[in-house]
């Protein structure tokens, strides 16, 4: 049975992360690589923030949404990468207890955050697809703002803050009284608890109950969209009409499974199945990856966003 441990309990009062290599060319590959990665997130996330700002053809429902999309991607690749980069050149790697429980609360309330963000985007393709006249009315400016500012504080100050604070104080309150040596690039929750001088057992179900809440629920909020959404625009009659219609949520459904995939096999797997060397792999790819994939996949097809681009290079300025 867990419980807190005696206050003479010896407690370990930083880890050392080992990240992907300890060879030093190795680590300076992976430095360029890594760095290439962080640059283009951040030019590409904050290249959809400034079109959207400054461009008044993208001052729509769906692009505000992006926007904050964007920000929170910032955000969340910002918590573990610099860090992981000062790792891959400096000699010490090790990071505090206290700025390691800091590190886990804050990407797990991000990822919180952008799981209620992911709902309210599919809600809104559902408002569009299913009541296109009524769109601007449904999703008017007041509706936007109150979505962003009440349901995203929503998911941080109550998801964000009790999901991801439980998971964290869980994990850094159990006994550290031997290794610390985390096989991993960031403290992720999984990595550091393996490390815990107890059986962990307990805590790992409770983990995965909540663990399980925060992304189920979305996930069938998400779900329940779109079958709305199916059955909408199986009733268009024209083929270009249902591509159309279809293309609209591409983009949304790309990103949600590019995050949701690997999330939920990371969290919601048994223990049996642990790979420090392959959740090292599936974590880097649903933090960095996504954060540098999501700019291109909704630039791609996008004709509002390239056009809001060409207006940048072209002609200096956007009409605002």
């Amino acid at each position: 049975m867990w419980m807190i441990p005696e206050q003479n309990q010896s407690w370990v009062s930083e880890f050392i992360l080992l990240g992907f290599s300890s060879h030093p060319t190795t680590n300076s590959i992976l430095f360029t690589v890594f760095l290439l990665i962080y640059l283009s997130s951040v030019m590409g996330n904050g290249l959809i923030i400034m079109l959207i700002c400054m461009d008044t053809q993208l001052h729509t429902p769906m692009y505000f949404f992006l926007c904050i999309l964007a920000m929170l991607d910032l955000c969340y690749v910002t918590t573990t990468m610099p860090q992981m980069l000062v790792h891959l050149l400096a000699k010490s790697q090790t990071i505090s207890f206290a700025s390691c429980w800091l590190q886990m609360y804050v990407f797990g309330a991000l990822a919180a955050t952008e799981c209620i963000l992911f709902v309210v985007m599919a809600y809104d393709r559902y408002v569009a697809i299913c009541y296109p006249l009524h769109y601007t009315v449904i999703l008017n400016w007041g509706l936007c703002l109150w979505l962003a500012a009440g349901q995203l504080a929503t998911g941080t100050c109550v998801c964000g803050f009790l999901s991801a604070l439980l998971h964290t104080f869980f994990t850094m309150s159990l006994p550290y009284c031997g290794p610390n040596k985390v096989n991993h690039y960031f403290c992720e929750g999984p990595a550091v608890r393996s490390l815990a001088c107890m059986d962990t057992h307990l805590i790992e179900m409770v983990d995965q109950i909540l663990i399980s809440l925060m992304s189920l629920t979305p996930i069938s909020l998400i779900v329940a969209s779109y079958v709305h959404i199916v059955m909408a625009i199986l009733k268009i009659k024209s083929t270009q009409g249902r591509c159309k219609a279809f293309s609209t949520c591409a983009s949304h459904l790309t990103v949600v499974t590019l995050f949701y995939v690997p999330a939920s096999y990371m969290y919601m797997r048994p223990k049996s199945s642990y790979s420090p060397e392959r959740d090292k792999q599936i974590s880097l790819f649903y933090n960095a990856f996504t954060a540098l994939l999501n700019p291109v996949v909704y630039s791609l097809r996008n004709k509002d966003i390239k056009g809001a681009f060409l207006k940048v290079i072209g002609h200096g300025k956007v009409d605002c």
